[in-house]
């Protein structure tokens, strides 16, 4: 059968030729990656799990540490990017994403290593650059049925009398204007090889290496008036339908351009930085003018072949295409039909490399899917080329704004007796005795005032502690933050000893009403004692602890008015109780405690005062002790520079001699007078010394 060898696109068997169709689809979406060879690589069964991947064909991993190495890895992350763009698309394998890589432009470096996946300048780069070829891959065309799919670099066809086979050609082999329909015709019309043949022109340049070959792909007349070889195994087996393919010319040469391992030719490095000046950088120009030289004249020595070429395949970088086609004299001139490029990735330029890449172009790909798969492909692409539309972002939720309480429609009566409960309050916090014990007169003659004007005139009537001991109203603690429970308690906690002593004296107000849990004592007590917190309900249903009033003192003054009080009347209240009938008052304080407590502190005070004013005069005693020395010093400096000044004015003096005066009034050594005891016996000795050198001096001359 003609499917068990290779096919090429110049010596396609006639009657596979003429029935060839163009498919609805002219691609298939998981085929449109190059591959060498003739049936794709059969996908990997698909597993799922913990250490798999299940979009780059199910790997599994042996550990955590290689599936995050992997998720990290340039082969993931381009089927992960792939993915997003086509979901229908089969992931590429490691071996088929190596072979991308290989041939990316960037990675090429000029080094002698034919692989270039080393030289890549980051794995983002890499990843980028596979994308965007494959982004622009080609144009847009339409479908039989009107709807616009992506054009690819392959074009697939297939034939009635072969079934469940699809053939691939790359769209480049054809006329840039050729219709998708009419690719079947121009492919039957390049089995026709002419009067003088088909040639083709193949050039790569990159990293300083050039490969160019001109070569003809098919000879004149028809396949079948050709005399096809039989093939090398013989035995009848058929014929090897690969036509004869002739190399007319070639050349391959390099030149110094890129610096090793870094990439980049020297003037793009010298547009990006300025023009450097060292001997490395002056060869990497002078190696890039020679390459222009080179290339322009090998194309001006092949000019008549290239005149006579049907397809010129450039394979070069933008900077690099300039040497072909925008030159003065340029052989090949810009926009020309002929020009193509590779569409496929290439590796370095060499002669291997562009047989290689005529090879890829000339050989049809096959694949085997049936109908139903082909449908069902074509359904699923379809379906992935419609515009999605973006799912509106869910509204932002709305923050949930605490209802406001509704104010209380109050009546002209309620609100007169709240504003007098926020008098009371505010004076006994304020410590205002006198303006309080007014105003607590006149509220007793003008009772129904409590808690919104409900408590009754009763309650206020019978004595002054039950009305002193009235609940302060919810509202009000609300209002004020501040949830004391009774007037006793809210003065306590403003630190108001005098308001404190009259609600206990005078009014009788109880001690031992309970704190509700929300209020913290503002002090500590005396005996530095914490509060036990015990939970109770009082008649408001309200939660109280087991603190009481004088939990709530701020202040010390505050704490000893109770303590007095439990003193003076010890059978008004359990002071020193701590259960919930006492008061918590940790002890009392009588006169005498007082006294006593006055007399410590005058006793204290009076020894600190005369620690004080002995510190004081030690801190005199060593001032004036300092002020002594250092007046002395300050002497003996004047006197040794009185001494210093004399001997300067008096000059040279016989050493030894005696202050005062000659038998005939002179002096004879007016300086000696002011010499010191020491300094005079040391001249004496020092006198003694010289003159017994001169006697030894003496006698030993005689």
């Amino acid at each position: 059968m003609v499917l068990k060898e290779p096919l090429y696109v110049f010596s396609i068997p006639p009657n596979v030729v003429a029935s060839l169709r163009a498919r609805e689809t002219p691609r298939l979406p998981h085929l449109d990656v190059p591959a060498t060879s003739e049936q794709p690589e059969p996908p990997r069964d698909t597993q799922t799990g913990s250490l798999a991947c299940a979009l780059c064909l199910g790997t599994v991993f042996t550990d955590v540490n290689d599936q995050r190495n992997h998720f990290r890895s340039d082969w993931h992350r381009y089927n992960a990017k792939m993915r997003i763009r086509d979901p229908s698309g089969i992931s590429l394998t490691e071996t088929q994403f190596a072979s991308l890589v290989e041939g990316l432009e960037e990675s090429l470096s000029g080094s002698a290593s034919s692989s270039s996946s080393d030289d890549l300048s980051g794995s983002e780069d890499a990843v980028s650059a596979l994308l965007h070829k494959h982004k622009h891959a080609g144009a847009r065309s339409s479908s039989a049925d009107g709807r616009t799919i992506p054009r690819s670099a392959v074009v697939w066809l297939h034939s009635p009398d072969v079934p469940d086979t699809q053939f691939g050609v790359y769209t480049t082999l054809f006329p840039m204007s050729t219709a998708i329909e009419s690719y079947p015709d121009a492919l039957r019309k390049m089995q026709e090889g002419g009067v003088h043949g088909r040639t083709w022109a193949l050039f790569m340049t990159a990293g300083g290496h050039f490969a160019g070959m001109i070569v003809r792909v098919a000879k004149p007349g028809r396949l079948d008036e050709q005399n096809t070889e039989p093939n090398k195994k013989g035995k009848g087996k058929g014929s090897h339908h690969q036509p004869e393919i002739e190399i007319l010319a070639h050349k391959t040469f390099h030149r110094y351009t890129t610096r090793r391992k870094q990439g980049g030719s020297q003037s793009l490095n010298d547009n990006a930085k300025g023009p450097a000046k060292s001997a490395g950088a002056q060869l990497r120009r002078y190696g890039e003018q020679a390459l222009r030289d080179d290339i322009r004249s090998l194309l001006a020595a092949w000019v008549q072949e290239l005149d006579a070429c049907e397809r010129i395949f450039i394979r070069a970088s933008v900077s690099n295409r300039r040497i072909f086609l925008e030159s003065e004299d340029a052989i090949i001139q810009k926009g020309d039909e002929r020009l193509r490029t590779f569409p496929f990735p290439t590796r370095r330029p060499t002669l291997a490399e562009l047989n290689r890449c005529l090879t890829e172009l000339t050989r049809v790909k096959i694949s085997h899917l049936t109908e139903e798969a082909l449908q069902a492909a074509d359904e699923a692409y379809f379906a992935s080329l419609q515009p999605k539309q973006k799912p509106k972002p869910p509204a932002p939720p709305v923050p949930a704004v605490p209802k406001e309480k509704e104010k209380e429609k109050l009546s002209p009566h309620e609100e007169a007796a709240r504003d007098k409960w926020r008098r009371l309050v505010d004076m006994v916090d304020k410590g205002r005795l006198e303006a309080l014990q007014t105003f607590w007169a006149a509220l007793l003659s003008n009772p129904p005032f409590i808690d919104g004007g409900t408590t009754s005139a009763a309650n206020l009537n019978n004595r002054n502690s039950a009305a002193v001991d009235t609940p302060v109203p919810n509202w009000l603690r609300e209002e004020r933050k501040n949830h004391a429970a009774t007037l006793l308690q809210v003065a306590a906690a403003a630190g108001q000893e005098d308001v404190v002593r009259w609600l206990l004296e005078d009014l009788r107000a109880d001690p031992t009403v309970g704190v509700p849990s929300a209020v913290s004592p503002r002090g500590p007590a005396d005996d530095g004692s914490e509060p036990e917190d015990a939970v109770e309900d009082n008649q408001e249903g309200s939660m109280l602890t087991s603190r009481k009033a004088y939990d709530l003192a701020s202040t010390r003054g505050a704490r000893n008015v109770f303590r007095r009080a439990a003193y003076a009347h010890p059978d008004w209240w359990d002071w020193l109780g701590k259960g919930d009938g006492g008061a918590r008052v940790p002890s009392v304080l009588s006169p005498e405690m007082e006294e006593a407590d006055q007399r410590k502190k005058g006793t204290r005070r009076k020894g600190l005062k005369e620690r004080m004013k002995e510190r004081e005069e030690a801190a005199k005693a060593k001032a004036r002790a300092e002020a002594d020395a250092l007046a002395e010093k300050e002497r003996l400096a004047a006197a040794e520079a009185a001494k210093f000044t004399l001997l300067k004015q008096t000059g040279a003096q016989r050493l030894g001699g005696v202050t005062g005066t000659t038998p005939g009034g002179t002096v004879s050594n007016p300086g000696m007078g002011a010499i010191s005891p020491e300094m005079r016996a040391k001249i004496e000795r020092e006198r003694r010394a010289r003159a017994a050198e001169a006697r030894l001096r003496g006698s030993s001359t005689s």
